[in-house]
């Protein structure tokens, strides 16, 4: 009796363990059936388009006639005007990547290039006013040093011996009459000063006097400190008025004549501090100050002169060296702003692509602003926070630009037109599966093939002829082969085999 309680006890149990385990395995069925779905429902299928923008759908995948597969659009994702749609697969192999539109500050710095110039305010030349003949030359290399003051060169000229004697003569003259009447004396005392004033007017400081009587030559000196930059004189040349025997240049104070981009400019304040560095002393700056902004654009360039004076105690720097700047610019606080290659220039307007969603973008026409760091600000056309593509967009651009083309070109063709050349593409592109046997290859170059029921034709079993595309499609194929098959309609009524195989390697 105690043994049937037992097994009665255990029966019990195990019939309350399965009905548990029933229990919770269809509640888990439930749960996996309500979750698929939801994502069913969240991500709802709604057709294949295609790929190059032409006005063709279909319900199922598909390629075109290019071979390239058709687009799936599921609810929530139809492109709507304007806007572009690629498959993410196309968005990975063109690399991709945006960067969303954010506040910065710009123009926290400028960097310019420029070259490094004598000071023209420190350049000085020699060119006598009077015609003769170079005598002696003191300094007779270009690039020595010279002291204010040192001697040049000797120069020897009728004409200034002649003003020489006729201003001796005229001192000589005053002295005989110092005895005659005022007005005497006052006449020769202007021709006395005239014959200076000449003398004077042709930079003859040393005017002869009673140690320099029979002195025919005149001796030049360097008018500051500095280098020489040019020398023309050579000894015994003859050398005509105003003509340049020597440039020197003070060489201590140099500018650099830096070329800022005409959108830059403004930020430019005359006085501000500027670092300058040379690639001849990469780890080296130099302090220098904006000079000058000069007041005409290049039209080649589009940019503007601006002159930084700077030191050059040392001697390091060169004139005609390269030089980079850093011009500091007044911050106008943030602004929105996106990386500058994000922007496609076509020269007529700016735009922008905005990435959407995964595989969606549109393109946007923007106003841009000032530029610095890397960024341009945008005045209109994006809003804080919004992607913009900042890698390959020319390329999705390039697609774009093709899509609206074609689609300009079917929208151009009146309906009537439009049917059935669509109609026509979509025959000569779509290929169907069959399934049948290999009869026979005939002579004209057609294969007989019984096949069975084509359901995407309508088709039910029959024998056949059929061309081929190309008559290698049967090379070692034998007769009464199990085959695959695929057939186009080229032309209304005419069938062509594109695809043709026997089913699991048999011939």
């Amino acid at each position: 009796m105690n043994k049937l309680i037992k097994i009665a006890l255990g029966l019990a149990v195990l019939t309350l363990v399965g009905s548990g385990a029933y229990w919770l395995g269809s509640q888990s069925q439930v749960a996996v059936q309500a979750s698929s779905t939801a994502a069913k429902a969240e991500r709802k299928l709604l057709y294949y388009r295609n790929p190059m923008g032409l006005p063709d759908t279909s319900p199922v995948p598909k390629k075109d006639s290019m071979g390239m597969d058709y687009v799936a659009v599921y609810d929530g994702e139809e492109t709507a005007a304007g806007q572009l749609s690629i498959s993410v697969d196309k968005v990975q192999k063109l690399g991709v990547k945006s960067e969303a539109a954010a506040l910065r500050e710009l123009g926290s710095s400028l960097r310019v290039t420029g070259r490094i110039e004598v000071n023209e305010r420190l350049t000085y030349t020699i060119a006598p006013k009077f015609a003769g003949w170079v005598e002696k030359l003191y300094v007779n290399t270009t690039g020595q040093s010279v002291t204010k003051g040192q001697p040049l060169l000797d120069v020897y000229s009728p004409e200034l011996v002649s003003a020489q004697r006729e201003h001796e003569l005229a001192v000589q003259g005053l002295m005989a009459m110092k005895d005659a009447d005022a007005e005497a004396q006052a006449s020769m005392s202007r021709l006395v000063q005239s014959s200076r004033d000449r003398l004077r007017n042709w930079d003859i400081s040393d005017l002869p006097s009673s140690s320099t009587k029979g002195q025919p030559r005149v001796t030049f000196r360097a008018p500051a400190s500095g280098i020489v930059l040019e020398k023309k004189a050579v000894d015994g040349m003859r050398f005509m008025q105003g003509e340049v025997l020597y440039q020197i240049a003070d060489l201590s104070s140099l500018w650099v004549i830096a070329e800022v981009n005409e959108q830059d400019i403004a930020k430019v304040k005359v006085g501000s501090h500027a670092r300058v560095q040379v690639d001849a002393y990469p780890a080296q700056e130099f302090d220098g100050k904006v000079d000058f902004i000069y007041p005409t654009l290049n039209s080649a360039t589009r940019t503007v002169q601006v002159r930084i004076a700077i030191a050059n105690a040392q001697g390091l720097l060169k004139p005609a060296m390269y030089a980079h700047a850093v011009l500091p610019s007044a911050a106008s606080g943030k602004v929105l702003a996106v990386p500058d290659s994000a922007v496609i220039d076509s020269g007529k307007r700016q735009v922008v692509l905005v990435r959407l969603a995964e595989g969606r973008f549109e393109p946007r026409t923007v106003s841009l602003g000032q530029h610095g760091d890397g960024y341009v600000q945008v005045l209109s056309g994006v809003s804080e926070g919004e992607q913009v593509v900042t890698s390959a967009n020319f390329l999705i651009d390039a697609e774009s630009n093709l899509k609206a083309a074609l689609s300009g070109m079917t929208a151009a063709i009146p309906a009537e037109i439009v049917a059935p050349v669509v109609q026509t593409m979509k025959s000569k592109s779509v290929g169907h599966q069959a399934h049948g046997t290999l009869d026979a290859i005939n002579e004209d170059g057609t294969v007989s093939i019984t096949h069975e029921a084509i359901q995407s034709l309508g088709w039910p079993g029959m024998t056949m002829d059929f061309e081929l595309e190309n008559s290698s499609l049967v090379v070692g194929i034998k007769p009464e082969a199990a085959i695959d098959f695929e057939i186009v309609e080229r032309e209304p009524g005419v069938w062509v085999i594109t695809k043709l195989q026997a089913q699991h390697g048999g011939y």
